[in-house]
């Protein structure tokens, strides 16, 4: 195909463009490069004999995140198997790595690795630990490299417990007694007073659950200006849609 002819472009495509120095030097340029421009180009002088000179264009493609074979945010059940698929387009072709977005290892079976190669990251035997968001990275050495972020959430029944079953306060100051709460979906919680089976929900007791990341609560029961009539023993309930925990707590 002929481009140009000394300082006349030929070709009809608007890309191609050009450019003589007045002396012994013409420049061909291409402007939006498209991946078709790519292959050999040659500068001829039509002497006799020919001379010429020939070149490569070799374009490349920077990554992009295919999203319909990429998969979306997943939610399991504890102890299932679980694949995560990611596909990119970009020429060369781009090299998949996945990590977790909070820089955890990544635990598979009795390996623990920072990260994964390949277009797929397979678990099996999911834990809760396995919870949290990891990125799908692409890149060809091409910039920029792309990234999706996957979000796997792993359902399981509520799990409570307390450091402390018996706490100790003086008459008059303030204690706070507190149960460990791991549960996916997210618990309704809240505390009872074992002596007459109902919810404590008033103005001497602060309730205060506290997040602690995807699946942990710390929940605190504060009791204000301690009397006689608080000693006893007290309840921390957790519910959600896979089961129903609790644990008690002895105040003296």
């Amino acid at each position: 195909m002929l481009l140009t002819l000394h300082d006349t472009v030929i070709t009809r495509n608007p890309r191609f463009h050009i450019n003589h120095n007045g002396h012994s030097t013409w420049v061909l340029h291409i402007t939006d490069v498209r991946q078709e421009d790519q292959g050999q180009y040659m500068c001829q002088i039509n002497t006799n004999p020919m001379i010429s000179q020939s070149g490569y264009v070799r374009v490349v493609v920077p990554p992009k995140i295919d999203e319909g074979k990429t998969s979306s945010d997943e939610e399991v059940k504890e102890g299932s198997h679980v694949t995560l698929q990611c596909r990119a387009s970009g020429i060369p072709t781009p090299n998949i790595t996945w990590r977790r977005e909070d820089n955890k290892e990544i635990i598979l079976g009795r390996k623990k690795v920072t990260k994964v190669v390949g277009n797929s990251l397979t678990i099996n035997n999911v834990k809760r630990t396995h919870m949290g968001a990891y990125l799908c990275i692409a890149s060809n050495q091409v910039q920029p490299s792309v990234s999706k972020r996957i979000v796997l959430s792993v359902k399981f029944s509520p799990m409570i417990w307390t450091k402390n079953e018996v706490v100790g306060a003086a008459v008059g100051t303030s204690v706070t007694l507190e149960c460990h709460l791991e549960s996916y979906p997210s618990s309704v919680t809240y505390w009872k007073r074992n002596r007459n089976n109902i919810i404590i929900s008033d103005s001497k007791h602060d309730v205060m659950p506290v997040e602690i990341d995807l699946y942990k609560v710390e929940m605190r029961l504060r009791i204000r200006e301690v009397d006689h009539d608080d000693f006893g023993s007290y309840s921390c309930h957790a519910k959600n849609s896979l089961g129903e925990v609790e644990a008690s707590i002895k105040l003296h």
